[in-house]
């Protein structure tokens, strides 16, 4: 395969790729190509099995439709709506912007509303659809074991924290919020040790310093549970328990509905667990 074959490494050229060819594909491979365009984060995040299913055909057809694209396999076109996420994240005017073309941020509120209802709803199904009890469980067991939780996730993912924290001091459980005011983040993460645990969450584009607070905590040998949205996460290789989570978004703002459930799923939990000993 020379370079005029291969699949475009950019996510737009794919996407017009596929828009393309989509008419001369054959049926099983016609679905996928629609499926793609509607549900780019599915197809960046998910299986092979679970977008296979998705999308009604069999995984084998994941690879045949990759190769049709120039690819060497699925994999390597995952990568490129991979790319699509750690590359192009919208500001917030950006967003507002795409919603003013749509129509929608002038329209009714009402609109609006349904928008964000429907995100919400579809995070908790595929949430519902994909969880991996057996990973809640773990967490628990790590959670519910250490002397003091430190709760560790800034920007978007600091009102799962925050909460988490509230609902946890209600419970009586230790904790310890890293809010990083005033730039004390390291100094707030600097008594944790091998006897605790570390909850971090981050979501893309990856707070960078909730990234170094949970490596710290790793090199203190705390334990550490994940709440994330991807294997390739930077805070996923420091993960003695990974929890995947992947939010619907409506025109660009992601729903925070299934993280919030999971977070305190875990909470309850860990006090449920506590209370039994």
């Amino acid at each position: 395969m020379n370079d005029q074959d291969r699949g475009p490494k950019d996510y737009q050229a794919l996407r017009a790729l596929i828009a393309q060819r989509a008419e001369q594909l054959p049926k099983r491979l016609t679905q996928i190509a629609a499926y793609a365009l509607e549900n780019p984060d599915e197809v960046a995040f998910g299986t092979v099995a679970s977008i296979a299913g998705h999308a009604a055909v069999q995984p084998s057809a994941l690879v045949r439709f990759s190769r049709a694209l120039g690819y060497q396999g699925f994999s390597e076109l995952q990568e490129v709506f991979r790319s699509r996420l750690r590359e192009r994240v919208l500001n917030y005017d950006e967003r507002l912007a795409q919603m003013r073309e749509h129509g929608i941020a002038t329209s009714k509120s009402g609109l609006v509303l349904d928008g964000f209802l429907t995100a919400a709803e579809r995070s908790v199904a595929d949430l519902r659809d994909k969880v991996d009890h057996d990973a809640i469980e773990r967490a628990v067991d790590v959670l519910a074991a250490a002397d003091t939780i430190y709760l560790i996730g800034l920007r978007r993912s600091f009102p799962i924290t925050s909460y988490m924290s509230y609902a946890m001091g209600k419970l009586g459980i230790r904790n310890i919020l890293i809010d990083a005011l005033a730039g004390l983040g390291a100094e707030q993460a600097s008594f944790i040790t091998s006897r605790d645990a570390v909850l971090s969450t981050s979501f893309t584009p990856y707070a960078s310093e909730t990234v170094n607070l949970t490596n710290a905590a790793k090199a203190r040998e705390a334990k550490i549970v994940s709440i994330t949205d991807s294997v390739f996460s930077p805070i996923a290789p420091s993960a003695d328990v990974l929890l995947e989570i992947v939010e619907a978004n409506f025109e660009g703002f992601r729903s925070m509905a299934a993280t919030m459930a999971l977070a305190m799923t875990l909470t309850v939990a860990v006090a449920g667990r506590r209370g039994e000993r």
